[in-house]
């Protein structure tokens, strides 16, 4: 029998097979921290905000998760993301490791790692493939990140 995190984790990544934003965010404590090479500080609502974004926005979306593991405080898996990134019409596979915090029964740190530069070579093609792994190109793309959230969030 998989312990209860682990479970909980499946609910997460069940949920978002469906674009299922509430199922997700349902898992997460309100105090919950997020961080991706995309958004690296979310808290609450943000973090929350981020997911209602993602899965309202996604188009040619399939998701993929396995070796889901957790005990009383920590737990992982990996997933991949594949999707069509709206401003370049590009397909992005995106490959991701998972990890997670809990307390009470609900995730209160999630922390997902990818290749920020193997994610702007497919999503933004020969500028991501020159450019991409340059710092401040990747600051602006975090930027341009951040700016669709906070518009998201105003709404």
């Amino acid at each position: 029998m998989a312990h209860s995190n682990a479970e909980l984790i499946t609910r997460f990544y069940q949920a978002f097979q469906a674009l299922d934003a509430e199922g997700m965010v349902a898992c997460y404590a309100s105090d919950v921290q997020f961080s991706d090479p995309l958004f690296p500080d979310l808290q609450g609502d943000q973090a929350r905000d981020m997911w209602r974004m993602l899965a309202s926005r996604a188009q040619g979306f399939s998701l993929t998760f396995g070796d889901v593991w957790a005990d009383d405080e920590k737990g992982g898996a990996q997933w991949v993301a594949t999707y069509l990134f709206s401003q370049t019409g590009n397909t992005v596979v995106n490959r991701i490791q998972a990890s997670f915090c809990f307390k009470d029964g609900l995730i209160v740190e999630h922390r997902d790692r990818f290749d920020l530069w193997r994610w702007a070579r497919q999503a933004l093609g020969g500028k991501g493939l020159l450019l991409g792994w340059l710092p401040p190109v990747q600051n602006a793309i975090r930027g341009q990140a951040a700016r669709g959230l906070a518009a998201f969030r105003s709404r």
